[in-house]
């Protein structure tokens, strides 16, 4: 019994023991393995996966993440001993009273903005407070930027052991800035979480999964242990084609301006693939800038007025009911239609009389266009828009956009109770229905198309290290939204609309183009049409060339008052459009304008003469070079001249310490060769480097802006 007795006091002292290490490291050190537990012991840690890219049509990148920092100060140092966390603390405080001058001048050349008493302010306001994280610049920092502060002394330090640590963010750039940005998508600032656009629509795909890590102690140190490894996003392949963006954007801007008009949208779309090669949605903001604050080709569900008017005429050319060949009366442009009166734009003039279908069409007859639906389709006005649905104008395009609108045409109830008489004359001319502006370019690109619809495609494939891993194919909505003959007839009606009826301005010198004009008065509301100062909705929607098209292209302006003319306002910017993009396409046999002796010589960029010399090579185009070709590890940069025969690559390196000029360079090679100096670049336009605002050769410096700008 006593050796039992012995035994159970040994274990109650142990017992107590235990007992007594609990709880002095639950209370007496609890603050220090509190601390430990937030900075070192943490399981399932996740590990954020990279986002996917967003390209362009010619695989240039128009949205991509990259890292992005706030830096912090942690003031108060720990260690689980009492000395070793006192001496710390007071070689901490020592060293940034020293170092505090050299701290702030050296953050002040990063950060010019910002003055180096102004630094000096902010960190001792924070050692005042005792802060264990404060912030030291108020901005997101790039990753250049931060590796410059951790050269700083103090901030060199681990964060244990200096108190400088920063936080990790992705953020997400476009290059190109706002061009295309509704389209595109955005993400909200404070985490990887998608707004709209492509970045919601395809935000699994561009995501990636993230992975996981813990920390353990191994030999007497931390390490973070990954689990899982994060697997990052692919890239999606879109349809958007930069130039042609930016062709757009920016004829559509220029009129917006000339107008001071409200909204402009433009779609410019592939015949035969439905590819969205561009897409601009430009609205007026209280400061007077235009910017794309909404996607309204996809989402405004307006009345499209007399763009319209073409599925009318060919729903009754469909039905027999009329022909090419026949003729309507359209009085002095005024005609009263079951009580109400319809009018033409030129009733004050005396209207256009007696005219024929095409010419209905052409001159964009109100009158022409409702007598001829209402005089065949009264009695049934089911039958109509059971026409109108059969050549695709109603049905849902669900596009892969979040908000995207879809069309509404009624359809008349057979107890008549959401129909009156004036209905069917009213929606025949482009009223009583919405329509986005892309629903209407689908069905006129189905007319260049040879009757066949197809869905508009914002996305071609899917990519994963520039391989393709899925594709999305051309999507047919409709196989045939009319028969051969009434579509030759369309065809026909659409290119007189240009070449002699009020289009005209829509038409260009080199090639054929075909559309319809449209005008129609936007309803302000609980108001009406009659609320105010009038708005109204302009628009042109064509294709071209006219006999073999490639593009078809909606343009549509809202603005306030008159005059308002779809030919006359939204016609030169489409003509202009389509110029540039039927030029861009241009591409001739080099055979044709060189005999069997002569060496075709292409232009070639400055920037990285590697890259250029071993494309030289593999072209088989002859060169000389001024440089070793068995120098390794350096890139040679420089320049390239043509000389008609060959081209000679100079090599012009520049010192770290110097501006380089990179006049002529693209933008890859140019960006590339700034920011390795620690420039924050800035670019403008597309193509080749034009200008730099800083000067070639001067000094700079490091977190300076340098402002580039590119032209074709």
């Amino acid at each position: 019994m006593p050796r039992f007795f012995v035994v159970i006091v040994l274990m109650g002292l142990g017992g107590l023991y235990i007992l007594g290490n609990a709880a002095y490291l639950m209370f007496a050190e609890s603050e220090y393995w509190t601390q430990v537990s937030r900075k070192l012991v943490r399981e399932n840690v996740p590990i954020p996966a990279k986002r996917g890219n967003i390209l362009s049509a010619d695989g240039q990148i128009m949205a991509s993440s990259l890292p992005e920092y706030k830096i912090y100060m942690d003031y108060i140092a720990y260690d689980k001993d009492p000395e070793v966390k006192q001496e710390l603390q007071a070689w901490r405080d020592s060293m940034l009273e020293v170092k505090m001058d050299s701290i702030c001048s050296g953050l002040h050349k990063i950060f010019p903005d910002k003055s180096a008493g102004y630094f000096k302010k902010r960190l001792q306001r924070g050692r005042k407070l005792k802060r264990r994280n404060w912030q030291i610049y108020d901005r997101r920092i790039s990753y250049i930027q931060y590796k410059e502060c951790k050269k700083l002394p103090l901030f060199r330090e681990s964060p244990f052991k200096g108190g400088f640590y920063a936080e990790e963010f992705n953020q997400r750039k476009k290059p190109y800035g706002s061009l295309a940005t509704r389209t595109l998508g955005a993400l909200y600032a404070s985490k990887d979480s998608a707004r709209y656009g492509l970045e919601l629509s395809y935000d699994s795909i561009l995501r990636g999964t993230p992975g996981t890590s813990h920390r353990a102690k191994v030999r007497n140190k931390w390490l973070n242990l990954v689990d899982a490894p994060p697997v990052d996003g692919y890239d999606i392949e879109t349809t958007i084609d930069v130039s042609m963006q930016d062709a757009a954007e920016k004829a559509i801007l220029k009129q917006l301006k000339n107008l001071d008009g409200d909204v402009g949208v433009v779609v410019l779309m592939e015949v035969a693939t439905g590819d969205v090669k561009a897409i601009v949605n430009m609205t007026k903001c209280a400061d007077g800038e235009y910017r794309e604050v909404k996607n309204n080709a996809v989402s405004d569900l307006m009345e499209p007025g007399s763009t319209f008017k073409t599925a009318s005429i060919m729903v009754a050319l469909e039905d027999g009911k009329i022909t090419k060949d026949d003729f309507v009366d359209t009085g002095n442009g005024q005609w009263e239609m079951h009580g109400r009166v319809m009018r033409d734009h030129n009733w004050r003039r005396g209207g256009y009389g007696r005219i024929s279908v095409p010419e209905v069409l052409m001159y964009s007859s109100n009158v022409g266009v409702s007598r001829l639906i209402d005089d065949n389709y009264k009695e049934h006005p089911e039958k109509f828009v059971d026409g109108l649905y059969r050549e695709g104008v109603g049905i849902p395009l669900n596009l892969p956009l979040v908000g995207s609108g879809e069309p509404r045409v009624r359809r008349p109830k057979p107890d008549g109770s959401n129909w009156s008489k004036t209905a069917l004359p009213w929606m025949s001319i482009g009223y009583e229905t919405q329509i986005p502006p892309i629903a209407t370019l689908t069905f006129y690109n189905a007319i260049a198309n040879g009757g066949k619809m197809v869905k508009p495609r914002f996305v071609r494939a899917v990519r994963r290290n520039g391989e393709v891993v899925r594709e999305f194919p051309v999507e047919v909505l409709k196989e045939q939204i009319c028969s051969p003959k009434t579509l030759k007839d369309i065809q026909e009606i659409l290119e007189l609309v240009v070449s002699k009826g009020l289009g005209k301005k829509a038409g260009c010198r080199n090639f054929k183009v075909s559309g319809k004009t449209g005008t129609a008065q936007v309803a302000q509301g609980a108001k009406g049409y009659h609320g105010g100062r009038m708005k109204y909705l302009i628009s042109f929607c064509g294709y071209y060339p006219s006999d073999h098209p490639k593009y078809s292209c909606i343009v549509a302006i809202q603005k306030s008052g008159l005059p308002a003319s779809g030919g006359g306002h939204c016609g030169p910017v489409f003509s202009e459009i389509a110029q540039r993009v039927m030029a861009k396409g241009v591409y001739r046999d080099v055979s044709e304008a060189s005999d069997s002796m002569s060496v075709f010589v292409p232009d070639v960029l400055d920037g990285n003469m590697d890259a250029t010399e071993q494309v030289l090579e593999e072209l088989g185009i002859p060169f000389r070079q001024d440089w070793d070709t068995e120098e390794d590890g350096k890139i040679v940069w420089g320049k390239a001249e043509n000389s008609g025969n060959s081209v000679a690559l100079i090599s012009n390196n520049t010192p770290m310490e110097i501006v380089p000029d990179v006049k002529g360079m693209g933008a890859k090679d140019a960006v590339f060769l700034l920011e390795s100096r620690g420039l924050r670049v800035r670019i403008e336009g597309v193509g080749r480097v034009v200008s730099q605002s800083l000067p070639p050769h001067s000094k700079y410096k490091k977190g300076q802006t340098i402002h580039i700008k590119l032209r074709r």
